[in-house]
């Protein structure tokens, strides 16, 4: 496999990771597509050294994984001034017409 192929399958991994994490989450959060490509990736190297840590093996279940990235997710949202349930002052709210 190559340097570009692993790339473009770590960058999807992430997408799909970083999207579950803030589905994970109720309300709206003001994240770009490279910001959540980011928290998939750290989140599933967080849970791959919590996997290797606790249970001596190597590599990060999806599950453990997504709890990870989720709690990246609420730990950026609480830098923000939000809580669980509200993303705070720093979210764009759109507006329905």
């Amino acid at each position: 496999m190559g340097l570009l192929t692993y790339l473009i399958l770590l960058a999807i991994s992430g997408l799909i990771v970083g999207g579950l994490a803030r589905l994970a989450l109720p309300g709206p959060d003001p994240m770009g597509i490279g910001t959540t490509i980011l928290i998939g990736i750290a989140g599933s190297f967080l849970g791959g050294i919590v996997t290797a840590i606790l249970f001596r093996r190597n590599g990060a279940g999806i599950a453990i994984a997504v709890a990870c990235a989720t709690l990246i997710v609420y730990l950026i949202r609480r830098s923000r001034g939000g809580t669980l349930t509200d993303p705070g002052p720093g979210a764009r709210r759109r507006r329905r017409f």
